[in-house]
């Protein structure tokens, strides 16, 4: 590995006399034994930390991790600079934050795949979650269904709060004549947390679902997705 790589954190000469390897073996004994549950969230850090930073005591560096960004996944979901400048990081240690990162969303979205989404309610709401509950900006996202709701694309359609200026709901629509998609589900997540919908939520919504009716594509919901939960538009009877 390329001394260029690594940060002074990461290059760090364990302390005299202090041996980590029995603390090691414990979580890893815990781990394997006991499973997902086995293991706090600064331990679960921690453990991750140790594959990058292997003769280094770590659990003050995951305890600091957890109060920056405040939870597990708002240390597995921060911007990958920033964790590499975070003291005593580097790039190979946020590289092993963002791979797991990388491997939730990979297999939350594995679980919406080639099957009716309407009929797989919960496993398209955490992927999700996952995908977009810890973003720092709004985004704008549209998932483009075949006739038996399959998903045929997931396509972010936008950065910024959602209005017609960052949604353009002829676009959307036309997106989805080109992809012959007969339905869509419409996805922004609240940055601020809650998922209760705003005005513009709800008219940008109305308008997408009439542009839509005139050239058969039905808008089968709006989700909002925040960190405190998600709302359905649909379900509130706003669509």
């Amino acid at each position: 590995m390329a001394t260029s790589e690594l940060f002074a954190g990461e290059k760090d000469a364990p302390k005299p006399g202090h041996d980590p390897s029995g603390h090691r073996s414990r979580l890893r004994a815990r781990l394997v034994g006991s499973g997902e549950d086995a293991l706090a969230d600064h331990e679960v850090i921690e453990y991750l930390l140790m594959t990058a930073i292997p003769r280094k005591d770590v659990k003050p560096l995951a305890r600091t991790l957890l109060t920056r960004f405040g939870s597990l996944a708002g240390v597995l979901n921060a911007d990958a600079r920033t964790l590499a400048g975070h003291p005593g990081m580097g790039e190979t240690s946020a590289a092993a934050m963002k791979i797991v990162a990388i491997a939730a969303r990979r297999l939350a979205k594995a679980g919406v795949e080639d099957r009716p989404l309407l009929a797989s309610w919960q496993a398209l709401i955490d992927y999700l979650t996952i995908a977009m509950a810890h973003l720092k900006v709004e985004q704008v996202r549209v998932l483009f269904l075949d006739v038996r709701n399959q998903l045929i694309a997931d396509e972010v359609q936008g950065e910024g709060s959602i209005d017609e200026a960052a949604v353009h709901p002829r676009e959307i629509i036309k997106r989805a004549l080109d992809l012959g998609a007969g339905a869509i589900i419409l996805v922004h997540n609240h940055p601020s947390g809650s998922p209760e919908p705003s005005r513009a939520d709800i008219q940008i919504t109305n308008k997408i679902a009439e542009a839509g009716r005139l050239l058969g594509v039905v808008v089968h919901d709006h989700v909002i997705i925040g960190r405190q939960g998600h709302v359905s538009l649909k379900a509130k009877g706003l669509i």
